[in-house]
């Protein structure tokens, strides 16, 4: 297999990557060349920055997302967007800083301890290793599933885009969290969904969309929602560990990180043992499947990885990562401002053959006409 090009990972001479992502460098993947209408040709011309030579035109109803010489106080406008921290949308066992300071006392939900083996994710090689003074340094595994297109939007993009987003309004979620959603009702539960007010994705996401198209890993990638996430450290946001929804939802998950880096964590409570081995100088290109002899093991409930999301990077999440690997946003790593649009496209039960490929027809067209609200 040909080996992917890419910078290499973060610079070990930091001590902890978790608590510096701004410094850590990312695996780039080349777009398709696009020919214009809906012709691709298969060879990818590679550039060091593919997002960087896009141009934003503007679709005929959609808001332009204006390039400009004003990146710096567009953004810092953008994270600077004014709220009220004066309630919260949590329930049950999640709390977030306000709800928590309002109680008062000795608290009742402790947050579960951060897991005892830390290892970081090197995009460039596909490789989990462990993380520095600890007991599996220099110990590593084959971590696949996870793409990491960094600079997937300019900083003029980010701020339009957010700037839009804060037009509209943000329903208070759980966990400190603020949300916007573009997509059908579904109770998960009750494996039903309604499509009654779902008007599609919101029209300034057209060109993030067809952008996506000009990445091998997501050229046929048609998201049927988008869910919008709003994370302050003045509210104490975080996302707990989970998998998401299987039924409805397809095999890709996508999301752009915007304002702010961050640390995707990952962790498996699947019983059994992580197999290890020795990780050499440079760290070897990961195999397509299986890994070398092994060397070590330790208990996969006992072991975090963590993939640090640099600002205005596109995450996707396949394979493994998707269905084994539970991941989460823990609080400690929102220093600032940071929004998120996570893209999900449709799982085969909605697709061409599937038992509802009409509802998941009708839901496409409905979702790609681009003229959505939040619901």
């Amino acid at each position: 297999m040909a080996r992917r090009r890419g910078p290499r990972g973060p610079d070990r001479r930091h001590g902890n990557p978790l608590l510096a992502p701004a410094v850590v460098r990312f695996q780039e993947v080349a777009p398709r060349e696009s020919v214009g209408g809906d012709d691709r040709k298969e060879a990818a011309a590679r550039t060091s920055c593919p997002a960087r030579a896009l141009q934003l035109p503007a679709a005929p109803a959609a808001p332009r997302l204006r390039p400009g010489c004003q990146d710096a106080a567009m953004a810092a406008a953008a994270v600077a967007a004014p709220e009220v921290l004066r309630e919260c949308g949590c329930k049950g066992t999640r709390t977030c800083l306000i709800c928590e300071r309002q109680r008062g006392g000795d608290p009742p939900w402790q947050h579960p301890p951060q897991k005892t083996h830390q290892f970081i994710y090197y995009a460039d090689t596909g490789w989990a290793v462990g993380a520095e003074e600890s007991d599996f340094e220099g110990w590593a595994f084959p971590f696949p599933g996870v793409t990491l297109i960094e600079d997937f939007v300019t900083p003029a993009e980010e701020a339009e885009m957010v700037r839009l987003m804060d037009r509209d309004p943000w329903k208070l979620s759980q966990s400190g969290r603020r949300k916007q959603d573009y997509g059908p009702k579904v109770n998960f539960r009750k494996q039903k969904l309604k499509t009654a007010g779902f008007r599609g994705l919101p029209s300034f996401s057209r060109e993030v969309v067809r952008r996506m198209g000009l990445y091998p890993v997501l050229e046929d990638f048609r998201p049927v929602e988008q869910c919008n996430l709003d994370y302050c450290p003045e509210r104490g946001s975080a996302i707990d560990p989970h998998l998401d929804d299987s039924w409805l939802w397809g095999e890709r998950l996508v999301s752009l990180n915007l304002l702010a880096p961050t640390v995707l964590s990952m962790s498996r409570e699947a019983p059994g043992s992580l197999l290890l081995c020795l990780a050499p100088s440079g760290l070897p290109q990961a195999p397509a499947e299986g890994a070398p002899a092994p060397g070590r093991a330790v208990p996969c409930r006992e072991v975090e990885v963590a993939v640090p999301l640099p600002r205005r990077a596109l995450l996707v999440l396949t394979r493994a990562a998707r269905h084994q690997w539970k991941h989460a946003i823990h609080r400690r790593h929102i220093g600032a401002r940071r929004v998120s649009a996570t893209f999900r496209e449709l799982s085969a039960e909605f697709g061409p053959g599937g038992r509802q490929r009409e509802l998941g027809q009708e839901l496409l067209q409905t979702s790609l006409s681009f003229q959505g609200r939040p619901t």
